[in-house]
């Protein structure tokens, strides 16, 4: 069937074509195919408030597939979000609220930032642990705080990408029963046929899975897919809804990939003859406008009924109330003093204090939540509460299992909910299988912790892919992501300290060592982590200055000292995070690292990058080839990481 004459219905796809063709760039494809599951959603099914779009308990919607970006910016213009007319004829325009990928920080009513196929259906995964979880801690004493869906539209291709996967499998082994996925099932991708790329039976797999799964045999008929909508919220599992479409119904070239990315130009006319569609491109009829806002006043009814359930918590529990309010706020308190004075006397790993600081710290703030990629036993960091699970949805403890892709984006989609700070723990070398995601979560602006342990070549004997290299270098790249690498116990407490209180819009990346390292002569270094950079060991009339991070702190301390013995003066600087100390003010930095001196960066990973700090004629002390598999000591002074190995090449460029 097709619907002629609904209005109501083919505004929304007229409207995203328009705005395409506008633009010229865009993909009609899903907004003429998939129309009719968004009008749905919008109009018979979510809970939301378009005067309010950060309502805590409305309904979340994904769209997954987020070259469809038209579809959903004409949906919230319909719907009567702040999204103007023209914003939707700026699509995809310098400085719009309608980018050509869903941006959550630019435009209201995005929910999360999609485009990277299948970091959609992961951040719907956190979507839906973050609802459970808030549920199960606020809705107490008869009050219902927490009660919504989680809607993800995806494409093929989002379910072909393996972060995906890793998601659905944990989702259905969580039992997500309030995430319905719909599957804009149209058998094209962009090179061919989708039975060319694949072959598999998406039902037999999302059951293995252990996921309801229903079908919708055609794509244009409203009430079915309202029915099967409805169907899947009965289910005490996640449901997979697949909706036979045709992309690009209704134009010259419908159901071909020719459809799927590029504007259809004048065959717009031809779709508009197809669905009876009477006015102009951008005119919208009024009674269309209505009916879309009929929802408006009914979702008010129910966010005022919650507004009175939220007083009643204030009431009845004033200190679970001011958790909730908190956690929104991201209001995070903790004993800063108390862990200053738990400085450890001797040599520890950082990883070791790392989770002895969060152990302390999650007991603290109730409102943090995640896990590890199957490593808690090496990375230290585990969540409190126990589990999260079927029978336990206030467990603040991820059990991730083997899932880097997804346990990154899966956060991502956990912090976007609100109410809660996700955190994630992994060998640094295996950032890579995170990237996506880190880089996402930057974009979105989201304050949440990835902690990395094994952070260099003495990780030793598991050998050069268990050693990061290139890592750090990377990772520090990221626009809006701070990365820190600290050198002891009280670097790593000032690192948590300034991720957890002041960076409340980008994410933080702790780097931590396996092996142990020697307490620094300093005990609240919290300012001075927070410049980035500091003197650590300051001498009248240096003529080096050695730049060091983590590990390499206490190893530029000791060649300090061999310097000195040799009648050489040279000042330490311990650089804790390259990216705080870039914003610093060039007076500070240079008060930091004397220009008229030799300075020398020190750093078990790669030189690149260390130029920006020590000049055209500095020297950089470095590991640029893989690292090798023996004893950590021994990997560790052949890769020249020893004091007297440093001295002597400090000594060939003095002469």
């Amino acid at each position: 069937m097709i619907n002629k004459n609904n209005n109501n219905l083919n505004a929304l796809r007229i409207l995203g074509v328009s705005a395409i063709n506008k633009a010229n760039s865009g993909h009609p494809g899903i907004v003429l195919g998939a129309a009719p599951v968004v009008y749905t959603l919008f109009n018979k099914i979510m809970k939301h408030n378009p005067k309010n779009p950060k309502w805590f308990d409305r309904d979340r919607f994904v769209l997954s597939a987020g070259h469809g970006s038209a579809l959903l910016y004409s949906a919230l213009h319909l719907a009567g979000y702040n999204l103007s007319m023209d914003e939707i004829k700026n699509f995809r325009q310098w400085n719009s609220k309608t980018p050509g990928h869903p941006e959550s920080h630019l435009t209201e009513g995005v929910d999360v930032t999609t485009g990277p196929l299948g970091q959609g259906v992961a951040m719907g995964v956190g979507l839906a642990i973050a609802e459970s979880h808030t549920a199960s801690v606020y809705n107490q004493s008869g009050i219902n705080l927490v009660d919504h869906h989680t809607f993800v539209l995806c494409g093929d291709g989002d379910l072909q990408e393996g972060v995906a996967q890793e998601s659905i499998s944990l989702a259905g082994r969580l039992k997500l029963n309030k995430l319905i996925l719909i599957h804009d099932s149209n058998d094209i991708q962009l090179d061919d046929k989708v039975e060319k790329a694949q072959s598999e039976n998406m039902h037999e797999r999302f059951k293995a899975a252990q996921w309801n799964t229903l079908k919708v045999t055609d794509g244009e008929d409203l009430v079915a897919i309202e029915k099967a909508i409805n169907d899947a919220k009965l289910s005490e599992k996640p449901t997979y809804i697949e909706v036979k479409t045709i992309i690009g119904i209704g134009a010259s070239k419908q159901g071909t990939s020719a459809v799927h990315g590029a504007p259809i130009g004048a065959d717009i006319e031809t779709v508009k003859n197809v669905f009876e569609w009477k006015y102009n491109d951008f005119e919208i009829p009024t009674e269309v406008y209505a009916h879309w806002n009929e929802n408006i006043s009914k979702n008010l009814s129910i966010e005022e009924k919650w507004n009175q359930e939220l007083d009643k918590l204030k009431d009845v529990n004033p200190e679970l109330w001011k958790q909730f309010t908190d956690a929104i706020n991201k209001e995070i308190n903790f004993d800063f003093e108390a862990l200053k004075g738990k400085t450890p006397e001797k040599a520890e790993a950082t990883r070791v204090s790392s989770g002895n600081i969060w152990d302390s710290i999650n007991a603290q703030v109730k409102f943090l939540i995640g896990g590890s990629a199957d490593l808690v036993s090496s990375t230290r960091i585990k969540g409190a509460d126990g589990q999260f699970d079927v029978d336990n949805r206030s467990g603040r403890n991820i059990l991730y299992g083997v899932r880097e892709f997804a346990m990154g984006a899966i956060n991502n989609g956990i912090h976007q909910h609100g109410g809660l700070i996700p955190f994630s723990s992994g060998f640094f070398v295996f950032s890579d299988y995170m990237k996506p995601a880190m880089r996402l979560s930057s974009i979105m602006n989201t304050q949440q912790l990835f902690i990395f342990t094994h952070d260099s070549v003495a990780v030793g004997e598991d050998g050069p892919t268990h050693q990061p290299i290139e890592q750090l270098a990377m990772i520090r790249s990221i626009p809006n992501h701070i990365t820190f690498r600290p050198a002891d116990y009280a670097e790593t407490l000032a690192s948590y300290k300034i991720a957890l209180q002041d960076l409340k819009n980008c994410p933080s990346t702790l780097v931590l060592t396996r092996q142990d390292l020697t307490q620094l002569p300093h005990n609240d270094v919290y300012e001075e982590v927070k410049k980035g950079a500091y003197v650590m060991l300051d001498q009248p009339n240096a003529t080096v200055t050695l730049i060091a991070t983590g590990s390499e702190v206490g190893l530029a301390m000791e060649t300090a000292n061999k310097l000195k013995e040799d009648g050489i003066i040279a000042k330490v600087v311990s650089m804790p995070s390259t990216n705080l100390f870039d914003q610093q003010e060039q007076s500070y930095k240079d008060k930091v690292i004397d220009k008229s001196t030799l300075r020398v960066s020190i750093e078990m990973g790669t030189t690149y990058g260390w130029s920006k700090y020590t000049g055209d004629d500095g020297l950089n002390i470095g590991i640029d080839i893989f690292g090798a598999s023996a004893p950590a000591n021994t990997v560790i002074s052949e890769y020249g990481f020893t004091s007297e190995q440093i001295f002597n090449k400090i000594k060939k460029v003095i002469k």
